[in-house]
Formats: structure tokens, C-alpha cells, sequence
């Protein structure tokens, strides 16, 4: 008798921790539909990339998608021909689950953008106040015939571009050592076959510098330096350019552990 009352005990157990278990899920899941900003049509076939959780998804048909996600999750939305967006995840949008999200067709994006020129009058002292300069600046190496150039945004600029060309080791190691947690989402991006997907079809390395919070300079910089081609950087696409600085990176980790 006690081994029945064990038993109706324990499936009343799994039954509680598995209903549980399916609430927490639904409640670490984000809904919404996309629709076209211009139309109010749904959008299908747009990919979601959860930043944060590196997973990804895509609309259906009628534009819905469900993505793992909780509170303060940064979801990027890109969509051919659209301007790509990100959104990030609030508590209201994870309890209504009715929340529409509007993607913009590039075309109507561009119309936005004003192109201001400059008003010359004719009169030196006025003119040059209002045209703006190139604060660039240029540097130049005893025995190189190349020069090399860095704006004032950056303010490491110049370390970089000396360190690029008398140790190509440290930019690497400043790099990758610089953004270890962003290097470390690479397995897991290489994991989820959607967001493989995804950059097996783009060129433009923006889903790309959003999932490893690199800039484009840094990219191109750590390929050079691995030895890649400039006709690979220029022409590869997305995900071969995640599998070459993976493959760099692996290289980077072996040879500082030797040191």
C-alpha cells in the first residue's frame, strides 16, 4: 500500500514540477508581431536575433515570431530593403504579449535624411566659420613611405596604428583581451542555426558587429592581422567572416597560454 501511495505521490511531483517548469519557459519568452511600417502589412521571413541570449528566430507567415527573452533583452530586427532596428525588451511587452513592432522600408528611411549644403556667401571670414573641417590627423613613420591616418574620435587612434605596425601581436591581444565576454558568444553564435542562417546571407557586417560589439575597423583589423586577404575581407560573407575570426581567436587563446 505504501508503495502506491509513493508512487501517485511522486507522478504528483513530476506532474507539479513539469507544469512549473513549462510556466517559467513561457514566462522567459517574448511574443510579437512585425509588421511593414508603410502598409500595416505583416512581415514574414524577418529575422530576430536576441543580442543578449544569442539566439535567433524568424516571422511566420503572419509576421509572429516567439524568441527566448526577459527583461531588458536587446532584440536587432533585420529584414532585406528594411532599416534594421533594435528593440529592447520590457516587462509590459513580456506580460501583454500583444505587442506589434514596425519595420521602415529603406527608401522612406533615406526621405528622413536631410543633406544640408553649405551656404556660401562669397566672403572668406564668414565661409570658413561655416564649412566644416577635416580634423583628421595624419602620421608618418621614418623609413615607411606610407602614411596613416586617425580621427579625433578616438582617442587611443594613434597607439593603435603604431601598435598595428611595429607589433601586430598587440593589436590582437588588445583586442580580443579588451572584449573577452564578446569573443566568447562566438561558439554560441556558430551553435544556433538561424543566426548562422542569417549571416550566410549578409555582406554588410552589421548583424555581425552588433552580436560581438566590435566595430567594423576592429574586424577588418583583426583579419589583417590573421593573415586574411583583403579580397576575402572585402567579398566573404557574414558568417565566413565569423568563422575566420574564430579560428583567429583559437589561434590567440593557444599562443597566449605558451607565454
Amino acid at each position: 500500500m505504501n508503495k502506491y501511495i509513493l508512487l501517485v505521490f511522486s507522478l504528483i511531483t513530476f506532474c507539479g514540477f513539469s507544469q512549473e517548469k513549462k510556466t517559467k519557459e513561457k514566462e522567459n519568452e517574448f511574443t510579437a508581431t512585425i509588421i511593414n511600417a508603410q502598409t500595416d502589412e505583416p512581415m514574414p521571413s524577418v529575422h530576430i536575433v536576441n543580442l543578449n541570449q544569442v539566439k535567433g528566430t524568424i516571422t511566420d507567415q503572419k509576421g509572429k515570431f516567439t524568441i527566448p527573452a526577459v527583461a531588458n533583452d536587446t532584440l536587432y530586427l533585420t529584414y532585406l530593403g528594411f532599416k534594421s532596428q533594435k528593440i529592447k525588451v520590457t516587462n509590459d511587452m513580456l506580460k501583454f504579449k500583444d505587442t506589434k513592432i514596425t519595420l521602415t522600408e529603406l527608401a522612406f528611411a533615406l526621405e528622413e535624411v536631410v543633406v544640408k549644403p553649405y551656404q556660401l556667401t562669397g566672403f572668406l571670414e564668414i565661409d570658413a566659420k561655416n564649412v566644416s573641417l577635416n580634423d583628421s590627423y595624419q602620421y608618418a613613420i621614418s623609413g615607411l613611405n606610407t602614411g596613416y591616418e586617425a580621427g579625433n574620435k578616438n582617442p587611443s587612434a594613434v597607439t593603435k596604428v603604431l601598435g598595428a605596425i611595429l607589433n601586430p601581436a598587440d593589436l590582437l591581444r588588445n583586442l580580443f583581451g579588451k572584449k573577452p565576454a564578446q569573443m566568447r558568444k562566438l561558439r554560441q553564435i556558430k551553435e544556433d542555426d538561424r543566426i548562422r542562417d542569417l549571416l550566410a546571407a549578409k555582406f554588410d557586417r552589421e548583424t555581425l558587429t552588433e552580436l560581438l560589439q566590435l566595430e567594423k575597423v576592429d574586424i577588418e583589423d583583426i583579419l589583417n592581422n590573421c593573415n586574411y586577404s583583403k579580397s576575402f575581407i572585402q567579398t566573404a560573407n557574414d558568417l565566413q567572416i565569423l568563422d575566420a575570426i574564430s579560428g583567429c581567436y583559437e589561434e590567440y587563446k593557444v599562443l597566449n597560454r605558451k607565454k
